[in-house]
């Protein structure tokens, strides 16, 4: 075959030069028989042509040495791990068992492999690897938690290699670059390996985001002269505090990811030039491990007395660190020329956990060899299972829950369920929608009904109509109290509907025939009826076991009998009776035959101002008439305005100003923009110059360098509310202000 492998001259120096050094690294946690063991297989694939080149052309040995490079310097793994990563290439192309590894090179080599093994299997089945169901199915199937280690390891030294590949392969550089974004880089973060995170992210961006990172990575370059005399004006008399203090530290200021700099950027929606927090001053202190938080506290103490601090920005991951092993003291402080800046405090320990990730643990417990690494690889176990960003990892363990099912939808998304658990289960996991109106599935392209039981494995695919709807005895046939809840609800919201229906039904009855709907005479008929709730009533109204012809003939009997009328005195409706008034307001105001004029001074009308939109003197408006009769004024873009009109169309009245009377209105802004010095007051002054402005509240939040916040406003009309969003839009620093 053409591709079969041939070593290039500096491959073969590259590959030799690599088994030199990883032996010298490991040769303490080797066995007696390691070497030449690995050495005969390897010479064996070499010399026999037994290995192919990658899809990129890249030579699969020494990109396993690569690798085993990595994860000794950066991970900290020894025998197992490196074995395991060397003899990948062999066993994934069919040369070597994992049977036959186990037997040379014992169970833990073996296992990691048999882990890598279903990882790639995995890997194959399910391309979807933007879903978080993939990284916990990814963690389920690690028998090691090495195996997860080795293969985010592996991505990082991919992603270097594939630098400068032909046009040809731009796709699968494309997939590969994708897939260390959204799965190594987060699989990185939670085990706490932020340097290799880092090198993701970056090399990610560099090949996804070409422009963008070159535009980051030569705007650091032009201002890297002028950051690094900066840090060294910051450092300088902060060492002085230190050493007086007698504490044996070292300092060195870091400077920001491009990809975290690209990514405050886009969530700040600002240039390169606008993300002030470009650097980190990194304190790290050299202690005993019983002394370290005294020694942190005491440097964070200094340095807050030398540099005014943000407590808004203070982390304290050393009283209570990450789940992930992380421990240090954030805090960003105004340093020299009024800029902030980011300051971390941590010992040479916290350090090392930081850039090696918890890996780095098990050389401060005195664990000398992987062998003796089982009580450690539990704690990490444990340290996922608590983590927020992945869900508990033991839900995937099939093996060991036989109380539990787990179950695909068609994409491979990995659900789990109490045993017993049925279709319908599944469906309102899903969503309650597709519970709501679940008529069955299919499972393995088997039809079957909503009560069919879930067995682990089964791939299930919902099928709706939206002509279903959830019934009572749904309730006995779900396992799960997340499906019970939802088919509550679904039950509530239906009969409140169907009241809705029902009333709004019998009150363009009672118009169409001209007959007052009066609340109390209702009532009276209700329990003449024999219904003790208004629910009820208006339910069976809905479900045409009640006429609503006789409802009203009834109504009416009550009502000649209790109260005599004539034709005269019937009002049509309350939207005309309210059109009727404001026409003969005593403001004067006149109105066309159907729109309601608006006016402070308007007496005999029941009408307020909405307070989802506020509309003030100058919106566009309408008028929604209420329950009760009287009406609220909205304004036209006001976000509930479609909903009102789509439903209760009979209910809407137009309406306009007529004038602007002596009142002012509450408007809500909100305004966003950088967390600068004095932006408060430049805000705050701009609204007190303006006399016949009135500021009722503020309420500001920060966070990572930007500020967002409520500004609430008393003002004449939306004329003069335009010019005041103008100029505040003109403080700098503000990036968005907008009308709530």
């Amino acid at each position: 075959m053409t591709n079969k492998l041939e070593f290039t001259l500096q491959e073969r120096e590259e590959t030799l030069d690599l088994y030199q050094r990883i032996r010298e690294q490991i040769a303490p946690s080797l066995k007696e028989d390691d070497e030449s063991r690995m050495r005969t297989l390897l010479l064996q694939a070499i010399e026999t042509h037994q290995l192919q080149r990658n899809v990129f052309g890249l030579n699969p040995i020494l990109l396993s040495f690569q690798t085993a490079q990595l994860v000794v310097d950066e991970i900290g793994l020894r025998r197992e791990g490196v074995l395991a990563v060397l003899l990948r290439p062999s066993v994934e192309e069919g040369k070597l068992s994992v049977e036959e590894v186990n037997q040379l090179f014992g169970e833990s080599v073996a296992r990691i492999l048999h882990g890598l093994q279903r990882i790639q299997e995995l890997y194959k089945k399910n391309p979807v690897v933007e879903s978080e169901n993939f990284r916990n199915l990814l963690l389920s199937f690690a028998e090691d938690m090495r195996v997860i280690l080795i293969m985010i390891a592996d991505r990082v030294n991919l992603m270097r290699q594939i630098r400068d590949v032909s046009e040809e392969q731009k796709d699968q550089k494309t997939e590969v670059s994708q897939e260390a974004a959204y799965l190594y880089a987060p699989l990185a973060h939670k085990l706490g390996l932020y340097k290799l995170k880092s090198e993701l992210e970056d090399l990610s961006l560099k090949y996804l985001e070409h422009d963008a990172y070159y535009h980051i990575k030569d705007k650091l370059s032009e201002t890297k002269k002028n950051r690094d005399a900066y840090i060294e004006r910051f450092i300088q008399p902060v060492e002085q505090r230190l050493r007086e203090a007698g504490l044996t530290f070292h300092i060195k200021g870091r400077t920001k990811s491009i990809h975290s700099i690209w990514q405050k950027m886009k969530k700040q929606h600002c240039p390169f030039e606008g993300v002030y927090d470009l650097f980190a001053i990194r304190i790290i202190i050299d202690t005993p491990i019983e002394k370290e938080k005294i020694a942190c506290w005491q440097a964070f103490a200094l340095v807050t007395s030398m540099y005014q601090p943000n407590p808004k920005r203070l982390r304290d991951w050393l009283s209570v660190p990450k789940s992930n092993g992380y421990e240090s003291l954030h805090i960003t402080v105004l340093g020299p020329e009024q800029k902030w800046v980011e300051v971390q405090i941590r010992t040479e320990r916290m350090d090392e956990v930081a850039e090696r990730g918890v890996a780095a643990h098990w050389r401060y417990k005195g664990v000398k060899s992987e062998s003796g690494l089982d009580e450690w690889l539990t704690n990490i176990r444990s340290m996922l299972e608590t983590s927020d960003g992945l869900e508990a990892m033991d839900q995937f363990k099939m093996d060991l829950y036989e109380e539990e099912v787990f179950v695909f939808t068609p994409k491979g998304d990995l659900f789990k369920f109490p045993k017993g658990a049925t279709v319908l289960d599944f469906a309102y996991h899903i969503h309650s929608k597709v519970g709501n109106t679940c008529v069955g599935a299919r499972i393995n392209n088997k039809v079957v009904n909503i009560r069919q039981e879930l067995q682990s494995g089964d791939q299930v695919e919902i099928m709706t109509s939206n002509s279903q709807k959830p019934k009572q005895d749904w309730l006995s046939i779900v396992k799960t109290s997340r499906a019970k809840s939802k088919i509550r609800l679904a039950l509530k919201e239906t009969q409140v509907k169907e009241a809705l229906f029902a009333k709004e039904m019998l009150e363009r009855k009672f118009k169409n025939r001209k007959v007052e709907m009066d609340d109390s005479t209702m009532q009276h008929l209700v329990k003449k009826l024999g219904f003790k709730e208004m629910s009820d009533f208006y339910r069976q109204v809905a479900s045409g076991e009640l006429d609503a012809s006789e409802v009203i003939d009834h109504y009416v009997e009550i009502q000649k009998g209790e109260q005599p009328y004539t034709g005269n005195n019937l009002a049509e409706s309350a939207a005309n009776f309210v059109l009727e008034n404001a026409k003969f307001s005593t403001a004067g105001t006149h109105a066309s035959e159907d729109v309601l004029v608006i006016d402070r001074n308007l007496k005999g009308i029941d009408y307020q101002l909405a307070r989802c939109c506020q509309p003030i003197y100058g919106d566009k408006v309408f008028g929604f008439v209420t329950a009760g009769g009287g009406i609220k004024i909205h304004r036209e873009d006001c976000p509930n305005a479609p909903e009102l009109k789509k439903r209760f169309g009979y209910r809407i009245v137009k309406a306009k100003w007529s004038g602007k009377g002596a009142s002012q209105y509450a408007i809500t802004l909100r305004i966003i923009g950088n967390d600068d010095i004095g932006i408060v007051n430049n805000l705050t002054n701009i609204i007190s110059r303006d006399e016949k402005l009135i500021l009722r509240s503020i309420n500001i939040d920060s966070h990572d360098g930007l500020f967002s916040g409520n500004l609430e406003v008393m003002i004449d009309d939306n004329t003069r509310l335009e010019t005041l969003i103008k100029k505040l839009r003109t403080v700098k620093g503000v990036k968005q202000v907008i009308r709530i």
